[in-house]
């Protein structure tokens, strides 16, 4: 066979090893080890990255494997090969020394950097189709996507691997111990997609790891999918670790959702796109109604906690809105530069003007005047207040007050309208692509990851990745700046405070490229090292 091939050979694997923790670990190019000695059992409480370095600055942050912690698994061939469905394809199965690059504009004389397990089907597998119970979760607010990772997850599961148990788990962890199931086969699943929502019900709240796992236990579950976003992930995160100190053959998978987009590594989250798309009909209707009247103001607030990417993007689609406001940009009313002045230059120079303003833009403004800042929800986010009705306030007052401009202002919030639509094509593609490879991933043995895109490939990604930070609207990148010349809008930003974060963004790189070097000179005979790249 040729050894260019994405066939696996397990004979032509090199074995050479690499060590963790005093044990012997494979190095990549090799399947995970079949056997380890009992003491590899005896882990901590939370198991160390792995992470495995190469040549030129290479480093794979890789995911774990059940044979991380149990010794002398049984193998089998991964059905793919004979399924009508992948006859016509070449190459069935990932090659073990597959991966992808986080960053993908890099220096001549670079490192070439963090990579990740590529996704998809392995040559064998460590689960037998009727030895496998698989239970769905889906966790935190609705997200247009829902339905359909879920559909894919349960086609995914049968007709590729041949596994007909698939339990439904109702609103959210606590259903793992209230006993809440439903049993999901692909003819109970074949039209979900076309509805908005989750057939399974969700909430926030309701983690107990213990409670969770011993129910995975008493059940025979042994492939866990949970689909949420960062703090889901870590709920999830905590149920590997609790799965791996027990010595349980669990598969523990997550599929990142949050319509926000504040999920990190990952290129975007599924129902992003379609948020945006169905933000352009909020948009579109504020521009119409502030159009058709003197000095008409349209606001159209939209969803974004943290992260302005709805927002962001929305707007540059749009090209009807003027000015565009965020968590990650700081904003001031009143004085020279602020909203105020420029609202009324707009207004003087077009005779309207459109606003889109994320939900957790301006807070610190509107903590000023409402006291009820510090509560929180089952989750533990910080309760929000409605930017978007104070600020659309403020600017009635102000220009009353003023008497310079009779103005005209409507308000819209289509937020819960955009989170329950179903998903969009583009969408609907990707859901399917997430859930088929995190269906991969869970029958190869991997576990205690995440299934996501990363330049524009399927990976999998460690949980400690996913829930490290959250990603956010980098005000000193080009995208803002592309925003700023579509709308013309103040960039509200002070020149000194914009130049320290370009200095702190700048050593933040610093120490990723200092701890890089570190690695790849301190590590020539290829032993595992656990290295934490401050930026990437």
């Amino acid at each position: 066979m040729d050894s260019s091939s994405e066939f696996s050979n397990h004979n032509q694997n090199p074995t050479t090893t690499i060590k963790q923790n005093g044990f012997l670990h494979p190095k990549l190019g090799s399947e995970p080890a079949r056997s380890r000695s009992r003491a590899a059992m005896a882990s901590p409480a939370n198991s160390d990255p792995k992470v495995v370095t190469g040549a030129a600055g290479y480093i794979l942050e890789d995911v774990p494997h059940l044979t991380d912690y149990i010794p002398n698994l049984p193998t089998y061939p991964n059905p793919l090969q004979d399924n009508p469905a992948y006859s016509v394809v070449k190459q069935y199965f990932v090659h073990v020394d597959d991966s992808v690059p986080q960053k993908v504009v890099v220096h001549k004389d670079g490192a070439r950097g963090v990579h990740f397990r590529r996704a998809g089907p392995r040559q064998k597998v460590y689960f037998e189709a009727d030895e496998v119970q698989a239970a769905i979760v889906t966790c935190g607010g609705l997200c247009p996507g829902l339905n359909t990772v879920i559909r894919e997850l349960v086609c995914g599961l049968n007709h590729m691997y041949g596994v007909k148990r698939v339990l439904g788990i109702n609103v959210r962890y606590r259903g793992f111990y209230a006993r809440n199931t439903i049993t999901l086969t692909p003819k109970s699943v074949n039209d979900i997609h076309k509805r908005g929502g989750t057939v399974l019900g969700t909430s926030r709240g309701g983690h107990d790891t213990k409670k969770i796992v011993d129910s995975i236990q008493d059940r025979g579950i042994n492939q866990v999918y949970i689909i949420g976003g960062d703090g889901t992930q870590k709920g999830a995160s905590a149920i590997f670790e609790e799965v791996r100190r027990r010595g349980l053959k669990v598969s523990v998978v997550g599929i990142p959702k949050t319509i926000d987009n504040d999920i990190p590594v990952i290129d975007k989250s599924f129902g992003f796109d379609t948020a945006v798309e169905e933000a352009q009909r909020a948009i579109n209707a504020a521009h119409v109604e502030a159009e058709s009247v003197e000095n008409g103001i349209g606001v159209v607030k939209l969803m974004g906690r943290n992260s302005g990417f709805i927002a962001m993007y929305a707007t540059l689609a749009s090209r009807d809105v003027d000015c565009c406001l965020i968590p990650e940009s700081p904003f001031y009313l009143e004085g020279p530069g602020g909203l105020y002045e420029y609202i009324e230059k707009r207004l003087k120079e077009n005779g309207h003007m459109v606003i889109v303003i994320a939900e957790g833009a301006g807070q610190e403004l509107v903590s000023e005047s409402v006291q009820s800042m510090g509560t929180q929800d089952a989750s533990g986010n910080k309760l929000l207040q409605d930017v978007g009705l104070w600020i659309s306030q403020k600017i009635r007052d102000h220009f009353a007050e003023q008497k310079t401009l009779p103005i005209t202002l409507k308000y819209i919030d289509p937020t819960y309208m955009i989170r329950a639509i179903p998903s969009n094509a583009s969408d609907n593609v990707y859901c399917t692509l997430l859930a088929q490879s995190a269906v991969h991933g869970a029958m190869a043995g991997y576990t205690g990851y995440t299934s996501g895109l990363v330049n524009g490939r399927q990976t999998y990604i460690p949980f400690y990745r996913i829930t490290e930070r959250q990603n956010h609207v980098v005000i000193t990148d080009r995208m803002w700046a592309r925003l700023l010349s579509s709308t013309n809008q103040p960039s509200f930003l002070d020149v000194k405070g914009d130049h320290e974060e370009k200095k702190e963004e700048e050593s933040l790189h610093q120490v990723a490229d200092e701890q890089i070097s570190k690695v790849t000179s301190g590590n020539h005979n290829n032993e595992i090292s656990h290295v934490y790249p401050a930026a990437c």
